[in-house]
């Protein structure tokens, strides 16, 4: 996932998984960091494809900053508002994370056709150097994710997100941490879910392509980069409704047990982020058209 993509996770995670946000300006500068389906992570590009890519991505950037921001500062501006008033419920934070969701989803809807026609033009050796690359991913991640007892995997999973969270709120306390345990405990082997969904994803994202001159490809492609959760395996599908659940009701009771202090750090966060938005120069070009 792009770091644009985990950006505008956070802060769906208040809603899920509290990722790092600190690179806004820096996403913009790279203009890969758009696409929510990392295909340049997977793909050779020759010259050509590269220049056409790269100037098809600065309209999508241009459409991206114009009329896609400014929700996303209304956005911030909810959530700034349960922040403040300490109301960091269940029900707020699937509002919330339905919001981004759908504001992710519109943005892969954009960028679909530009994905479509650079598919399409890819010759042989490009797919089959794009399949090696989803197989070492899929080797990395095993050996990163599920290679691990399950004991380990559970205290790794718990460290990260203690990280997350510090980075977000300060230092957590001994109740905090001990819930973030409680959290990663209650997700047991979901490593195992998870890792085989993406590699089922990538399998039938790696037999489309093949098809690619097919009359099919384009709406296999929209399916897979913009409806994706309706492919899912059903194991998957129930593994990922529980850890959303799970993530909501632990955001719930750290924040329901957070600090003045805590709460001021957090805000000063969101303001980074808004600030991060408000600076790019083509968000402010846009508000004084």
């Amino acid at each position: 996932m792009s770091h644009w993509w985990k950006q505008i996770g956070v802060i769906i995670t208040l809603s899920l998984t509290v990722a790092a946000c600190s690179r806004v300006g820096l996403a913009y500068r790279n203009l890969d960091a758009i696409i929510p389906w990392t295909l340049n992570e997977y793909l050779e590009m020759n010259h050509e494809q590269k220049d056409w890519f790269n100037e098809r991505l600065k309209e999508h950037l241009s459409w991206h900053c114009t009329t896609q921001l400014p929700g996303y500062l209304d956005w911030l501006d909810r959530l700034q508002t349960m922040v403040e008033a300490n109301q960091i419920t269940d029900t707020a934070l699937q509002t919330r994370t339905q919001e981004a969701k759908q504001a992710i989803a519109e943005t892969a809807r954009e960028i679909t056709p530009s994905a479509i026609e650079l598919l399409q033009g890819l010759d042989d050796k490009q797919v089959a150097e794009m399949n090696d690359a989803f197989a070492k991913d899929q080797r990395k991640r095993q050996e990163a994710y599920l290679k691990p007892s399950l004991e380990q995997q559970i205290k790794e999973r718990s460290k990260r997100m203690e990280k997350r969270l510090n980075d977000w709120l300060g230092p957590l306390s001994p109740t905090q941490q001990q819930r973030v345990m409680a959290w990663s405990n209650a997700l047991g082997d979901q490593n195992k879910q998870w890792i085989a969904n993406r590699a089922h994803w990538q399998q039938q994202f790696s037999a489309a392509v093949t098809q690619r001159q097919s009359p099919e490809f384009p709406q296999r492609i929209e399916t897979l980069l913009v409806n994706r959760e309706s492919l899912w395996t059903p194991a998957y599908r129930e593994a990922y409704a529980n850890t959303e659940a799970q993530a909501r009701a632990l955001l719930v009771d750290v924040m329901a047990e957070s600090t003045p202090a805590q709460r001021q750090q957090l805000l000063k966060k969101i303001e980074g982020v808004r600030k991060d938005f408000t600076d790019l120069k083509c968000l402010k070009a846009a508000r004084q058209d």
